[in-house]
């Protein structure tokens, strides 16, 4: 096997996070478009579910936000794996700083909401990420290995799961971690896959807090960076489109 196929596979995936609309379809189909002309990366978007199944008619890999531990069942509100993989999903969220912050989900539950993804098909897109206050204490990469340790259960492979290192503290504010800081963590998280998992050397590990194209090719030349796991700009395909192609292009 040649060394390039043995490299994580690089991925830009956007999180619409609680936006957009019908209307809001063209920016994917100008996505679609894009993404046909990349030679070294994958495109993704994580949309709200309702929209997944319409979006699915284009050539575009999506994903869902959110899954439930549970395949099926009698859980008002909740959204199954199964379901998304039904609908055109090929990946799901699981563990956004969103769901552990807001709504207090437990490392615990991540991991069965990623076990729940593996069992519908899915590949599980992991987020660990410290927040300000960890971080002024110190604690940043002790809470990075608790997170690992919790999230991420012995079932994991290069295949069905990708890991996203969002620092809370750079999600939605403007504010970017430095090439320095990014590099130690994804740094540690690397050497925590390659001791755990056997293909830990071939995980995708993506950065995600206030990516944009102007930051792009500094933040995907970073050594471990596999890729970005995108807000707020991968909203309008203007604004995703070159970060895409920074990727494509480091």
């Amino acid at each position: 096997m040649s060394d390039s196929k043995r490299q994580p596979k690089r991925y830009a995936i956007g999180n619409w996070k609680m936006n957009g609309d019908r209307a809001s379809l063209s920016e994917v189909a100008i996505v679609a478009k894009a993404a046909k002309q990349l030679n070294r990366a994958e495109a993704m978007l994580c949309l709200p579910g309702p929209l997944i199944a319409t979006a699915s008619d284009f050539e575009l890999s999506l994903g869902g936000q959110d899954c439930s531990p549970e395949l099926a069942g009698a859980f008002t509100g909740d959204q199954s794996a199964t379901l998304l993989a039904d609908i055109g999903a090929s990946a799901v969220i699981v563990g956004h700083s969103d769901r552990r912050t807001i709504h207090g989900e437990t490392s615990k539950l991540v991991s069965a909401k990623a076990s729940a993804a593996w069992a519908a098909g899915l590949q599980a897109i992991v987020c660990i990420g410290e927040t300000a206050e960890e971080r002024e204490a110190g604690k940043a990469l002790n809470v990075l290995t608790e997170q690992l340790a919790a999230s991420l259960s012995d079932g994991v492979t290069h295949q069905n799961t990708i890991v996203a290192y969002e620092p809370v503290w750079a999600i939605g504010t403007g504010l970017t971690a430095s090439p320095y800081d990014i590099e130690m963590a994804h740094t540690h998280i690397r050497q925590y896959l390659r001791n755990r998992f056997a293909y830990g050397t071939r995980i995708s590990l993506l950065y995600g807090g206030s990516l944009k194209g102007s930051n792009a090719a500094q933040i995907f030349s970073v050594p471990d960076v596999n890729g970005g796991l995108i807000g707020g700009a991968s909203l309008r395909a203007n604004d995703f489109v070159p970060i895409m192609q920074a990727l494509d292009q480091t």
